[in-house]
């Protein structure tokens, strides 16, 4: 059986390098999975060619000249991604190390911030004892059983320790 009890906790200080490692690496997967989705994402629109029938819509309002293709360097749109995706992570990482060492500074002057929390604890289970087996032993003498307690150990069935 479990017994819960409330608990408050108060978080005073983040580890701004905790905060720099661990942002660093989720950031750098981020941008890595948002260049492979842009890139999945772009192969798919040039397969189904929906770049030049933009291009052929453009042309058609005269927003472009005949012949001026604006989606024609995929390598360029590709570098684009890479590069901005770079910064993103940098830049992200570098403002949550800033937002850590902001949070300490104002948990100086406020006292934190206030959690609480459900502790889950296993109560002792209260184990009855059980009762003392009795058993019938015959003593010397008169040839009667007598009764006795079998958890009492004697000292000639008690083995001896060196």
């Amino acid at each position: 059986m479990t017994t819960v009890r409330r608990v408050r906790r108060i978080i005073r200080k983040i580890d701004p390098w905790t905060v720099l490692k661990v942002s660093a690496l989720l950031n750098v997967v981020l941008g890595l999975g948002l260049v492979l989705g842009l890139v999945m994402f772009w192969s798919v629109l040039t397969a189904a060619g929906i770049p030049d029938k933009i291009t052929e819509v453009l042309v058609k309002i005269t927003l472009l000249d005949e012949g001026e293709n604006p989606f024609a360097n995929t390598e360029r749109f590709l570098r684009a991604a890479v590069f901005g995706s770079v910064v993103w992570a940098v830049l992200s990482t570098g403002f949550m190390t800033l937002a850590a060492v902001m949070y300490n500074l104002v948990t100086d002057v406020v006292g934190g911030v206030e959690v609480v929390v459900l502790e889950e604890s296993l109560a002792p289970l209260s184990v009855a004892t059980a009762p003392a087996r009795r058993f019938t032993a015959a003593v010397p003498g008169n040839g009667k059983p007598e009764p006795g307690l079998a958890d009492e150990p004697t000292e000639e069935t008690t083995p001896a320790v060196r």
